[in-house]
Formats: structure tokens, C-alpha cells, sequence
């Protein structure tokens, strides 16, 4: 469409005019999406970064910072060490993770802080005890 806009033709008829024009030449017959329902997030605020996350979700691939990875994998350790098959298996858990915790409260990486201390071994396994009682 190269066409400039005739004087004296209202705006609204010569769009109106184009488009019905290319839909007789068949040009948005073979779209991409055509067809398909239009996104969920239309009404959303405008992100500049939407095809980042768009494509991120659609690789299934997530990007935190250093600290709050760990801490996310603290609180997952954790959960996994209540579900562990053995007090042995849970306490293997917690030692691991709490070796990351104590090298990133030495050598914080850049971005927020961790806010998280290592765990105690003792009172998780006390724990992981508890829950297995009942």
C-alpha cells in the first residue's frame, strides 16, 4: 500500500476502501494466526519487553537473579527434605543447599540480597520426624 490518501476522501473510507480492496485480492487469507483466537493478555498494560517474555514462556526458560534462584531453591530443598524417604536423604538435602547459602553469604553476586541463613540440619530433621508421626 503506497498510495497516499486522495484530498477531500474522509480518512475512515479510504482505510475502509484499502482493506476491502486487499481482502478481494485474497492478502490476509494466509496470515499467521488467521483463524485463531486472539491472546488472553490484550487488555494488559504495554510491556516493552512482551516478546522477550513471550518467547521465554514459550522455550520454557526463567531468568532470576543469583540470590533469589537460591533462595527459591532453598525453599524447594526444604520442601523436598520434609518429602524425603529417609532422615538420611533429608538431611543430605539440607547440608547441600546449605552449602550454597553459606558460599553466596560470603561472596553475594550482584542483584538483590539472599535474605535467607543456612538451615538447621537438626530441627528439619525434627521436623521431617514430626511429620512422619502423623
Amino acid at each position: 500500500m503506497t498510495e497516499r490518501k486522495p484530498p477531500g476522501v474522509p480518512f475512515e473510507s479510504w482505510v475502509d476502501r484499502q482493506i476491502r480492496d486487499a481482502q478481494g485480492r485474497g492478502e490476509f487469507e494466509r496470515l499467521p494466526g488467521t483463524g485463531e483466537p486472539l491472546p488472553a493478555d490484550l487488555d494488559s498494560a504495554y510491556d516493552e519487553l512482551w516478546w522477550v517474555k513471550r518467547k521465554m514462556a514459550r522455550e520454557g526458560l526463567s531468568v532470576l537473579p543469583p540470590a533469589l534462584a537460591l533462595r527459591k531453591e532453598a525453599e524447594d530443598a526444604l520442601t523436598a527434605a520434609y518429602a524425603a524417604p529417609s532422615e538420611r536423604i533429608a538431611r543430605k538435602i539440607i547440608e547441600d543447599v546449605n552449602v550454597k547459602i553459606k558460599d553466596m553469604m560470603f561472596k553475594p553476586p550482584p542483584g538483590p540480597p539472599l535474605g535467607k541463613k543456612p538451615y538447621d540440619v537438626e530441627e528439619v530433621v525434627r521436623e521431617w520426624r514430626r511429620r512422619r508421626m502423623t
